[in-house]
């Protein structure tokens, strides 16, 4: 991913109002984020409101921004979630179902689409090997490091075509 700017940013979301995307807190490491080519998409969360997490992908040389509500709710350490994006098991609340408003008249109407995702959005990380999951959390697999990361591109860009149609 290339580095983005605050302007980038809050022009990029396609799934709420403009002056929602203006009031919009940004990640508080943006001035110093250094691993840029380690991130298939931009994710953080609202330290006021941490229910709210956003983030920014770059799809077909355009950025696209998403606006997502994590479900609130505790579950036991013993259960493990597996990660729609990444394929990475969590225990406990590391996985959250996340909606997203629909884009256009559709979410104005309070239609949106969810998936499971690493509650701390950190899945390019968990591929690459950079972050390490609770143990048991990445399983081993035939695939390549690269073949991962188009995985979860691919499941990433399903996800924002839903939020689209």
């Amino acid at each position: 991913m290339k580095p983005l700017t605050e302007h980038d940013i809050r022009t990029s979301f396609v799934n709420c109002s403009k002056g929602e995307a203006k009031r919009l807190p940004l990640p508080k490491n943006l001035a110093d984020l250094d691993h840029w080519d380690d991130l298939d998409f931009l994710g953080w969360f609202d330290l006021s409101a941490p229910d709210r997490r956003y983030l920014v992908v770059e799809r077909a040389d355009e950025l696209v921004g998403l606006s997502l509500r994590s479900a609130s709710g505790k579950r036991g350490f013993l259960r493990r979630s597996l990660c729609s994006l990444c394929l990475t098991t969590h225990p406990g609340s590391g996985v959250s179902l996340m909606t997203a408003p629909k884009a256009g008249p559709a979410g104005r109407q309070g239609n949106s689409v969810g998936l499971y995702i690493c509650s701390d959005l950190d899945c390019s990380l968990y591929v690459r090997g950079k972050k390490k999951a609770a143990p048991g959390g990445r399983m081993e697999e035939s695939l390549t490091v690269e073949q991962q990361i188009e995985r979860l591109r691919g499941n990433l860009d399903a996800f924002v075509e839903r939020v689209f149609h």
